[in-house]
């Protein structure tokens, strides 16, 4: 493989092996779905989080209210490490394919890329969760719980649908549209380094006393710095993705999209959500949070439906624009 362009320092594949891999990881990813657990890098970094929290809630301050600058560090120098570990990991992966055919590269980039995205499990479990409720509420309560960390006992069977259709937005930014991202930029290191940064905030990246992240440990301070960096990391992406969802849903009022993105506390999540609440034509919310596009219809059953088609159909604007712009590059290159 002769190796492309450089950025930061970080020597990239060719532009054909970029173009290829997002290819490759995508058709993987539609007919092998998710690798065994064992073998799964995003589980291997959860691991890594869950037990470094651990040491880092040992000397943290239980007190919300409370300033906790010892916590904070500490935080931000376990995320720094485990991101070294990350970054230099996949630079080396990536680099022992540098003699190799453009095709080869591709193909072996793709396999590694694969696992550092997940449509078709987003899609299906959003599915799944469409399907539960057609058997009962509790059903589709219980797998909502699948997807998401807040408390899902008292949701309506529209609140349960909408948290489906939230979660669907803000992961097709996170679990497919960053991870490209970062990879036509920066490589393997660029998408293995936001999916770490992405699995840290989920875990340390929530204030306060937040059960789903180490047993009701205070994340206020030690988890300021893993959300910062995602947010910081997610910041294009996410207007990427609403942009994406916008030309899937026909065209929508970008002013309209800023405003309801603005309505949201995450300052990324909020846009895709947005988007999508605002092309579907429904009401998104989180009870006791926010209200997106508060003027619309309660989502129905075909409004999941419509939902999964503009994630479709703005994942395959993203992957035509992209082998496009490579395309460029390649011939602008050769001039």
């Amino acid at each position: 493989m002769q190796l492309g362009y450089a950025s930061f320092g970080l020597y990239l594949p060719s532009e054909a092996a970029i173009a290829l891999a997002i290819l490759v990881a995508l058709a993987v990813d539609r007919w092998a779905g998710e690798p065994p657990a064992r073998w799964h890098p995003v589980v291997w970094m959860g691991h890594y989080l869950g037990r470094a929290g651990a040491w880092v809630q040992r000397g943290a301050l239980q007190d919300p209210s409370r300033r906790d600058l010892k916590a904070f560090w500490l935080g931000a120098l376990v995320w720094i490490t485990g991101a070294a570990i990350i970054v230099v990991a996949s630079w080396w992966l990536q680099m022992l394919l540098a003699d190799q055919a453009w095709w080869f590269a591709g193909l072996a980039l793709g396999l590694l890329l694969k696992p550092l995205l997940a449509w078709s499990l987003l899609r299906s479990e959003v599915q799944a969760v469409e399907a539960a409720l057609g058997q009962s509420l509790p059903a589709g309560r219980e797998r909502l719980r699948w997807l998401v960390s807040r408390d899902v006992s008292d949701l309506s069977e529209t609140q349960v649908r909408e948290s489906a259709i939230e979660t669907l937005a803000e992961n097709l930014n996170d679990s497919v549209v960053a991870p490209l991202f970062w990879f036509v930029l920066l490589g393997l290191p660029g998408a293995a380094l936001f999916r770490f940064a992405n699995t840290a905030d989920a875990m340390w990246g929530y204030p306060g006393l937040y059960p789903n992240a180490g047993h009701g440990a205070n994340w206020q301070w030690a988890g300021k710095w893993a959300a910062r960096a995602d947010d910081v990391l997610g910041l294009v992406p996410a207007r990427i993705t609403a942009l994406l969802l916008v030309v899937a849903a026909g065209g929508l009022s970008l002013h309209r999209l800023r405003r309801e993105a603005g309505r949201t506390p995450s300052p990324n999540s909020g846009w895709p959500m947005a988007a999508m609440a605002l092309g579907v034509g429904v009401r998104l919310g989180k009870p006791g949070g926010y209200v997106l596009h508060a003027a619309g219809r309660a989502a129905c059953g075909r409004d999941t439906a419509c939902a999964i088609s503009y994630s479709s159909k703005a994942l395959l604007a993203l992957v035509v624009l992209t082998q496009a712009a490579l395309i460029v590059v390649a011939m602008v290159g050769q001039v």
